[in-house]
């Protein structure tokens, strides 16, 4: 269900548990990625907007409200691959307030819970809310023994290791600490590290960053404590969790007992007496946001007594007695000069609009996503319009619209989204479903050319051994690798690469031995190294069976181009690519190939660039013709899956003797499996595989019946 323009008080009872259902979901992808995968795909402001929507719906329609909702929930599961830490008292979130209305309702539920007068001052503390990764160290003897993340709120990721890194955080407190001592904070990068972090990735070929803190999140949770240790990481403390002896019986005496103890504590945090003091301090906070060096969201406010804050108590996952006063989304407004076309390593097309420079909350803006051409076309952004932009810590921002007079507008040519590659002129298509258009230039675009030469020389395609993908990089980079056939044809270069830093004569003489020796590969293998959408190594070696020889597959190529009838009368569009893929199968008529297969090789054969470059290759190579089993085989024809840890052999050689017995070997269970081979340990495939009636043997069973020709029932 896409998010609809019904308001609240518009919905009628079906409409909102619709409309909660699909919130639910989404929030919870969202979590996800931002909690789990640090790789947010909306910006906090989006995503506060799903939660505040959820919130309202609940609170017109509370029969509605799940156990699950979102309204329950904190943080996200841990990530897997760190062994869990349950925390000792649980890492709450904080309910969130957008508007001075928000904040001063905020000090008027405390009054009325607490049943103070009106004439009673409510003192807070209020502080920068960093935006970072929640970490909880705990410390028994004044000696650090543990740090988790925050997780779900009650149970986090063990991240001791990592944290014993980060140069703020000490590993030993002094005398007089209490003997148990929970420190809870964020860990964050300033923004200066980040982009000296960020460059550095680039220069070695590293993941770049999206923000601050994706990679402060992402450095912390390293399985190499290594790793964390080289990167510039901070800690502010802005709380506790278990405490054997409380110093102080305010927020503020207790924080800065805190900071006397050796921990860093924010120079934003104050103590003021009342909402109004606090909603100044905010108005001060992002004046300075600019100046501060790294990224905050908003301000934090905690009443100040510790009593209060007892008496206050909790909701299901957050304090009473605190708020996160949100800033709102920055925005400005500048021309769009242009819309770009950028080609990534797969071939996705990716418009990127180019702004005339403008400051956006202390940061010079010249670019902003446009995400995929559904966008540009919902939106009608065209060159030269004046557009309103967003930032809300995103490293680009994102157009939201484009304003003023819609006759200049409309006087506007419209973006017209290419249909072709703009490096290469591949034709560049999008499948049923999917947002993204991609080139199907393959091998020839020099945009996708280093993955898919990696991808060609790789283990289970022509596998060339010792050509690394640093070793394609200099190659490229030199001007003698454009395509496959030139990877052949590396020799002509011999002595200029003798010369060269790291080659010597026995590295430079193994190299070339170990093309010369794939100059004969499968024709299965070379099909696969093409690399052309969704022909996989399984089906790759199907069509290989199916055609026996190069010049047959070849000559399939040419019979899916010159099949495109024209469409039918009154066939609409839809209906006729339909049509026509489903018959492209069906000339194929291979099992397990069907019309997203077929497509994908049409398209890929109907590029000229893609003909050149497949018969240049066959001047270097020579397919080795599939030889057909003629003997009689129990397996043979049948599909066959092998799951759990073999011991007589390894799992592609049990592949390769189940196909020279003419089976097919898939991944994946089936209810067209008929027969699963499981090793030791073996799990969910087994699971599914009696679920549906298939015939499942062991490894024993497999090695005597390839000798005795029999396939026993199951």
């Amino acid at each position: 269900m896409d998010r609809g323009d019904l308001g609240v008080k518009t919905m009628n009872r079906a409409q909102a548990a619709a409309r909660l259902k699909w919130l639910a979901a989404e929030i919870a992808a969202h979590s996800a990625r931002y909690y789990q995968a640090d790789a947010p795909s909306i910006s906090d402001a989006e995503f506060d907007a799903l939660v505040r929507e959820n919130s309202a719906l609940e609170a017109a329609f509370p029969d509605l409200v799940q156990p699950d909702s979102p309204s329950s929930q904190v943080g996200a599961a841990p990530v897997p691959g760190f062994a869990k830490w349950r925390h000792a008292r649980p890492m709450l979130s904080l309910d969130n307030g957008f508007s001075a209305h928000e904040a001063l309702e905020f000090e008027a539920r405390i009054r009325r819970f607490l049943s103070l007068p009106a004439t009673a001052t409510i003192t807070f503390t209020a502080e920068a809310k960093i935006d970072g990764l929640s970490l909880s160290i705990r410390y028994e003897a004044g000696r650090m023994v543990s740090a988790a993340t925050r997780g779900d709120g009650t149970e986090g990721e063990n991240v001791t290791a990592n944290a014993r890194t980060i140069a703020c955080i000490p590993p030993h407190l002094p005398e007089g600490v209490p003997d148990i001592l929970e420190v809870r904070g964020e860990v964050f990068m300033d923004l200066a590290d980040f982009q000296a972090l960020n460059a550095a990735q680039a220069a070695c070929g590293g993941k770049i960053f999206a923000n601050p803190r994706n990679a402060a999140a992402g450095s912390l949770r390293q399985i190499d404590a290594g790793v964390t240790a080289s990167r510039p990481l901070r800690f502010y403390a802005h709380g506790w969790g278990e405490m054997s002896a409380m110093p102080a019986d305010t927020q503020f005496g207790m924080m800065k007992a805190i900071e006397s103890w050796g921990f860093p504590v924010s120079d934003t945090l104050a103590r003021v007496d009342g909402m109004a003091a606090v909603l100044a301090r905010f108005e001060h906070l992002a004046a300075r946001r600019a100046t501060l060096g790294y990224d905050i969201d908003g301000l934090v406010s905690k009443v100040d007594s510790l009593a209060l804050q007892e008496r206050l108590g909790f909701v299901a996952r957050a304090p009473r007695w605190a708020m996160a006063h949100k800033f709102a989304a920055e925005r400005a407004t500048t021309e769009l000069l242009a819309i770009d076309i950028q080609v990534g390593r797969t071939g996705a097309l990716t418009p990127v609009a180019r702004l005339a420079p403008v400051n956006v909350g202390g940061v010079i803006v010249t670019n902003a996503t446009l995400h995929n051409e559904d966008e540009i076309a919902r939106k009608d952004v065209r060159p030269g319009d004046p557009v309103e932009l967003q930032r809300a810590g995103d490293v680009i921002p994102q157009i939201l619209r484009w304003v003023g007079d819609a006759d200049a507008h409309a006087a506007r040519a419209p973006f017209l989204y290419p249909d072709h590659c703009p490096d290469c002129g591949s034709l560049a298509t999008r499948e049923e479903g999917e947002a993204v258009r991609r080139c199907t230039g393959g091998l020839i675009c020099p945009a996708q050319r280093y993955e898919r030469l990696r991808h060609f020389v790789s283990r289970r395609a022509v596998d060339i051994d010792g050509l690394g993908g640093r070793s394609i990089e200099e190659f490229i980079a030199l001007g003698w690798l454009d395509s496959p056939a030139d990877l052949f044809r590396l020799h002509r270069h011999r002595d200029a690469l003798l010369g060269r830093e790291g080659w010597k004569q026995r590295s430079v003489a193994n190299l070339l031995d170990a093309i010369d020796a794939r100059r004969t590969v499968g024709l299965d293998r070379l099909l696969f190294g093409l690399g052309i959408r969704h022909v996989g190594e399984v089906t790759a070696r199907d069509l290989a069976r199916a055609t026996v020889s190069s010049r047959g597959f070849l000559a399939l190529l040419d019979t899916l181009v010159a099949h495109d009838p024209p469409p039918a009368p009154g066939e609409t569009a839809e209906k006729y690519a339909k049509r026509i893929a489903l018959e492209r199968a069906q000339l194929i008529n291979v099992a397990g190939v069907g019309p997203e297969v077929a497509t994908a090789l049409r398209d890929f054969w109907a590029e000229p660039h893609n003909r050149a470059l497949v018969k240049d290759l066959l001047t270097e190579v020579t397919p080795a013709d599939v030889i057909l089993e003629t003997r009689t085989s129990a397996v043979a024809g049948k599909t066959m899956v092998f799951t759990g840890t073999l011991s007589a052999m390894s799992r592609d050689e049990a592949k390769a003797r189940a196909e020279a017995l003419g089976a097919r070997v898939a991944g994946s269970v089936s209810a067209r499996t008929d027969l699963l081979v499981a090793g030791a340990d073996a799990g969910s495939k087994r699971a599914k595989a009696e679920a549906l009636g298939v015939a499942v043997i062991s490894e024993e069973e497999w090695l005597a019946m390839q000798a005795e020709g029999d396939l026993p029932s199951g």
